[in-house]
């Protein structure tokens, strides 16, 4: 029998973020990447969202290790609840990568002992596996490319990546390497898409630091406030060596810049003198346009620092005209709306504001048309799989893929749960896995019933009326009266003076005609309320809130 490996494709693919790839030979598992994804708008109380493992669980005896790109949330954010499922399973990843997970495990209460810190260059043998971690350029520091050796041939896995010529590390992708594993032949490659619709190349994060450079001249008399990804190690380095050349104090703000600079200072991947910072509770003792605060929440989020900043709910910092503000990032789609209206809040304020849209503040860290060409023309696979976009990137990437000679038939697009057979000679679907969206809310972890996402979006679309009716027990023939008091209160839902009035009406003409005689049936009596209620809003109102009647039973001789 032919030799053969498979692909298990459970997050990443026709998305942006929960990224996971399970790549299977024989009796062993490698798990490649164990993102999670954010929660979109009709998505009420859910933290975020993880992969559906059931496949993974099932085979848990054939897993071997956790190989990890890169430290973004999308691709480490669910390690901890795989782990918990999963327990004692080795994790691989370069030294920032592990800081960040064992940051996580700590805040999970999971023991860390089974992380292991490699070096870009390193070769490690796990299980059938040989896999050697190639330097990637990316947003972030410790990326890398994936030589996946096998019994039947090289997988490579591009991880997330561009060609920048001038990184902020002077440590350039190796493509004298990348063209060596292409002239020895890959079998298969798997290749982010995220920006195949942007043509050209992208821009060198060095010219983002030129640009803040510019800004920093210009604005020699006003406090700057520069908000970014936290994981952004490159940015901030060079923002910190901005404010040291302009004379200027460092305060981080946001839970997670504080975290993620503190623990790259402690590994060397951020390096700056104690005395160039401060922090943000003292930022007050220091003139206006002798500091720079680096911040979270360039995409908008409501609890981010830099979005009560602008609402003026930050009592550290109070923005007004003395300031310049800086949103060092480009808005995640979906969330234009929120950082739109940072901005105007800002505006509001009184302050100066700087956004990709103006200037050249940001650089994507993920290739574009030209650099995706490259890779491919370097590499040479046989096959190739794109990953990591949504379905119309993979479909464009595939065209992509095609133009530069690589045969339709040996390219495949996947979709959640889908798997891949490929042997030396061809490549084929296989069976389809569970697969899908895990949701935590807050401590609860579950395949969240559809029905409680659906109340959720009623709720808050539609508001809520409560209706505590206090019923009596009647004597036999006399239904003049039948309740003796009936409550209504409200939430999220618009109504005129005499609301509760109209309701009473509504409730005793609906139960007129009820037979209290001969049933005592309190469900069928709420369901005759809820019917002429909702009947009734929605003529007058038009309106459809979510209705809940308690009836109660009171006793009268």
């Amino acid at each position: 029998m032919a030799k053969t490996f498979k692909i298990v494709f459970l997050g990443g693919i026709g998305e942006i973020g929960k990224n996971m790839t399970a790549i299977e030979y024989s009796n062993d598992i490698i798990i490649i990447d164990a993102g999670m994804s954010f929660p979109g708008y009709n998505m009420p109380g859910i933290d975020y969202i993880i992969p559906d493992i059931s496949y993974l669980k099932s085979n848990r005896e054939k897993i071997r290790g956790v190989i990890l790109t890169h430290g973004h949330e999308d691709h480490i954010g669910s390690l901890p609840y795989l782990i918990k499922d999963i327990p004692g399973i080795p994790v691989f990843g370069t030294r920032l990568t592990i800081a960040l997970c064992q940051h996580k495990f700590r805040e999970n209460k999971i023991p860390d002992n089974n992380l292991n810190v490699i070096t870009e260059g390193d070769v490690i043998n796990v299980g059938f596996f040989k896999i050697e971690f190639i330097k990637a350029t990316h947003s972030i520091a410790g990326a890398c490319h994936l030589a996946i050796e096998t019994p039947i041939g090289m997988i490579f896995h591009t991880g997330d990546y561009k060609f920048d010529y001038t990184p902020i590390d002077g440590k350039m992708t190796d493509l004298g390497r990348l063209a060596d594993l292409g002239n020895k032949g890959v079998v298969l490659m798997l290749g982010e898409s995220t920006n195949i619709e942007k043509e050209g190349h992208s821009m060198s994060e060095k010219h983002v630091g030129q640009s803040l450079d510019y800004i920093f001249s210009q604005n020699l008399n006003k406090r700057l406030i520069i908000a970014t990804f936290a994981s952004n190690i490159y940015r901030i380095q060079q923002i910190i060596d901005l404010a040291v050349k302009y004379d200027r104090k460092v305060a981080f703000s946001g839970r997670s810049m504080i975290n993620i600079a503190e623990m790259a200072f402690k590994i060397g991947e951020l390096k700056f003198e104690h005395t160039d910072i401060v922090e943000i509770d003292k930022i007050k003792r220091y003139p206006h346009e002798k500091t720079v605060i680096i911040c979270t929440g360039g995409q908008g989020e409501p609890m981010s620092a830099l979005s009560r900043m602008s609402t003026g709910d930050f009592d550290k910092v109070v923005v007004n005209s003395k300031d310049t503000v800086v949103l060092s990032s480009s808005p995640i789609p979906g969330n234009e709306k929120m950082v739109l209206t940072v901005v105007n809040n800002l505006y509001r304020l009184g302050a100066d504001v700087i956004y990709e849209a103006l200037h050249e503040v940001h650089a994507s860290g993920h290739a574009y048309v030209e650099e995706l060409k490259l890779m491919m023309s370097l590499i040479k696979p046989k096959f190739f799989i794109p990953v990591h976009g949504e379905y119309r990137h993979l479909k464009k990437h595939s065209f992509m893929a095609q133009s530069l000679g690589i045969d339709k038939e040996n390219i495949f697009v996947p979709e959640a749960g889908s798997t891949v057979i490929i042997q030396r000679s061809c490549i084929k679907q296989g069976p389809n896995v569970q697969a899908g969206n895990i949701y935590v809310d807050g401590y609860a972890t579950g395949d969240m019933d559809s029905l409680v996402l659906k109340d959720r979006q009623h709720l808050a679309e539609d508001g809520f009326i409560l209706v505590i009716l206090n019923l009596l027990y009647l004597k036999p023939g006399n239904n003049d009266e039948f309740f003796a008091g009936l409550d209504v209160i409200t939430r999220g839902f618009h109504s005129t003076d005499g609301f509760a009035a109209e309701v009473r009406d509504v409730v005793r003409s609906a139960l007129s005609q009820f037979d209290f005689d001969h049933c005592d049936d309190n469900a069928a009596i709420k369901t005759i309320i809820k019917r002429a209620l909702k009947k009734y809003i929605f003529n007058k109102y038009k309106q459809n809130p979510m209705i809940m009647p308690i009836v109660l039973d009171s006793v009268r001789e």
